[in-house]
């Protein structure tokens, strides 16, 4: 998992330009589909990309496509899992709440997700989704990034005397 830790900046940096991308697809109040999404506009941002389905009766979430960076997060493949498949369910709940929130808010969603659930309490996940609508409002799909940070690399701006 160390290879994929990065620093917050750079997380933020990655953040704001996939937020970029997904901006310059709106087609006014008009939420961009997933046939609107072309890869190579963030090609060096796919390893740690999903692309997450939003499920109807009952609702739920399942991963369509996770990038391989996520593996080493995940410590396994997790496309074409529901969250219930991927997380315990304290981190299952978290997660169908966030996802709720950008589907019934129709907006993006960043926030910081530690991961103790997968024994690696130092180390959070830097996260933002995106919603996708195919008829460019009901929420469908949700596109998103993950960031892993380490702990120690997260700065409060406080310094011992």
């Amino acid at each position: 998992m160390a290879a994929q830790i990065g620093a917050p900046a750079a997380a933020a940096r990655a953040h704001e330009e996939l937020l970029r991308y997904w901006v310059s697809l709106r087609r006014g109040a008009k939420l961009p589909g997933r046939p609107d999404i072309d890869p190579a506009g963030f090609k060096r941002l796919l390893p740690t990309v999903s692309l997450i389905d939003v499920l109807a009766d009952p609702v739920d979430y399942r991963i369509r496509l996770a990038g391989t960076g996520l593996y080493g997060v995940y410590g396994r493949e997790i496309t074409g899992r529901t969250l219930s498949e991927v997380y315990a369910s304290g981190a299952a709940d978290y997660w169908r709440y966030e996802l709720g929130k950008v589907v019934a808010e129709r907006r993006p969603a960043v926030g910081v997700h530690n991961l103790a659930w997968r024994g690696a309490s130092h180390l959070s996940i830097l996260w933002l989704r995106l919603p996708l609508a195919s008829n460019g409002t009901d929420v469908d799909m949700i596109l998103g990034l993950d960031a892993v940070v380490g702990m120690g690399q997260i700065s409060s701006g406080i310094r011992a005397a």
